[in-house]
């Protein structure tokens, strides 16, 4: 499964920012000076380790083999109260969504979700001050300057969560590979057994007059995702970042619709309950294989609380007006 390898939501790395330079312990001297006072300059900043967030990258995947990934140390100061160079930060661009995480507490430092956002993971350390800082009215000769400061180095943790607009939440089959295909230009792996999507799939959905919105495909939830069981975790952590989720359940299934998407709602509700409060739209899947007798008989047994379609996305039935339908949900 080619796709898959390549999609990479999780690296650790360790970063090394750079140590600060050392401060100059200069005097002055020139053709008609022997005995000058302090000139000695300030030292450079080591390098920062600079995390930034770029559209360009959909996965860590660039940054699976670096494992460790250092910033340049900072200069000494120099004579002249010349400052030493500043050491060149090292920038990774990630992709939006990207949360970093110190590897030892599991402690969430920050996470870069827009364009362009930009902020230090790991701070260069300071350039000692040269002896220029240290003269005074008793002491006009300083003959000392500081050392830099050291850098820092830590373990982090990158994971991704995916951003997009809907999330397409359901049991391994229930078509939202499919539907995916349907509405985007994404080719996601689709046959008929479990687990064939491993990995989010996501697809620009074309909409009226130009717009357009993103919907991920996340694999197929087992009962006991929320336990780790499955992909279970792995996969759960990316529905956090939709903004409305799209349960979907097929008309063939062994069980009632509503004991289906109460299962499915119960996963998420075990894993994060502030999922709950997302707009939620319920699509019964496969419906092509419905006569109208039967679909108004399964209405009747649908869940009360939640906005509902049938949907096929292999005979084109009702995909725009479910594209209305989450839109408006968007939008709202």
């Amino acid at each position: 499964m080619a796709q898959g390898s390549n999609f990479v939501d999780y690296v650790k790395v360790c970063c090394r920012s750079g140590h600060g330079g050392a401060g100059s312990s200069h005097l002055h001297r020139d053709k008609t000076t022997m005995k000058g006072g302090p000139d000695g300059g300030d030292g450079g900043r080591g390098g920062h380790i600079i995390l930034t967030g770029s559209s360009q990258h959909w996965t860590l995947l660039h940054l699976k083999f670096r494992k460790h990934i250092l910033a340049a140390n900072g200069e000494r100061g120099g004579s002249a109260l010349r400052t030493g160079a500043t050491g060149k930060d090292e920038i990774l661009e990630v992709p939006l969504g990207t949360v970093a995480k110190d590897a030892e507490t599991g402690e969430i430092i920050f996470e870069i979700t827009e364009e362009g956002e930009t902020k230090i993971l790991t701070p260069g350390g300071k350039g000692g001050l040269g002896n220029n800082n240290f003269k005074s009215a008793t002491q006009q000769t300083p003959r000392f300057s500081q050392p830099g400061m050291p850098g820092q180095e830590r373990w982090i943790i990158l994971e991704l969560k995916v951003l997009a607009d809907v999330g397409l939440v359901g049991f391994p089959n229930a078509g939202k590979s499919t539907l995916l295909s349907v509405v985007s230009a994404a080719k996601p792996e689709i046959a008929n057994y479990p687990f064939t999507t491993l990995v989010p799939n996501l697809g620009i959905v074309g909409y009226r007059d130009n717009k357009s919105f993103v919907m991920a495909d996340i694999p197929g939830i087992i009962e006991g995702a929320s336990e780790g069981k499955g992909l279970g975790y792995r996969f759960l952590r990316h529905i956090e970042r939709n903004s409305v989720l799209l349960f979907m359940v097929p008309a063939d299934t062994d069980r009632t619709i509503e004991e289906e998407y109460t299962i499915l709602l119960n996963e998420l509700k075990a894993y994060n309950p502030e999922m709950l409060a997302k707009p939620r739209l319920l699509a019964i899947t496969k419906s092509d294989m419905l006569d109208e007798e039967l679909e108004e008989e399964m209405k009747a047994q649908l869940p009360s609380d939640i906005p509902y379609i049938f949907i096929s996305s292999v005979a084109g039935k009702k995909i725009t007006q479910l594209k209305d339908m989450l839109w408006k949900a968007i939008n709202e």
